[in-house]
């Protein structure tokens, strides 16, 4: 029903963003890493592994020098990369989390950009305080989920009412038989 509540200015300055960030990211450590970089409203949430803290420290300056980024938020962990056994159960939280959105419904889930990383759920999104809980709330119950970390931008509930679209008129001709 809703739409991504971000612009779509703003939808394709993200991708550019992530594009340019992984780009940094492949400059500063190389293949040393497993790096994620995902891009919301210009907020860039780095997730993954790295060898050192001074590679973490690198990457968060080299992502935040990136055109357009407002703000980095660093949650790359120092130690080995992680399993493809790690990552596939990963991709598992994710779709279980998804679909517990989806039944929910009282959440759009488009208005939520979700990311796993060795059981930990990150959320992003532009949501009310009342969206923010409530997604928490359901990422804690997914089975295998570990932490869950809210990195939402938070909108008032009359700012949620103004990015969603009006609602359609009713059409006369199918009411008629």
């Amino acid at each position: 029903m809703a739409s991504d509540r971000r612009t779509s200015g703003t939808q394709l300055e993200d991708q550019g963003i992530e594009i340019k960030a992984s780009s940094r990211v492949r400059e500063t450590v190389g293949e040393s890493g497993h790096v994620n970089a995902t891009s919301y409203n210009r907020l860039v949430l780095l997730t993954g592994e790295v060898a050192s803290e001074a590679d973490r420290t690198a990457v968060e300056q080299a992502v935040a020098r990136v055109e357009n980024v407002q703000s980095v938020v660093n949650e790359l962990a120092v130690m080995g990369t992680s399993s493809l056994g790690s990552r596939s159960s990963d991709v598992l939280i994710k779709g279980k989390l998804k679909a517990s959105f989806v039944d929910a419904r009282d959440l759009f889930t488009n208005a939520f950009k979700i990311v796993v990383e060795r059981g930990d759920v990150y959320m992003m999104g532009l949501v009310t305080e009342r969206e923010a809980t409530r997604a928490a709330e359901l990422a804690s119950g997914v089975s295998g989920v570990t932490k869950v970390v809210k990195v939402f931008q938070l909108i008032t509930e009359d700012e949620l009412a103004r990015k969603l679209p009006p609602p359609r008129p009713a059409d006369p001709a199918a009411s008629n038989p």
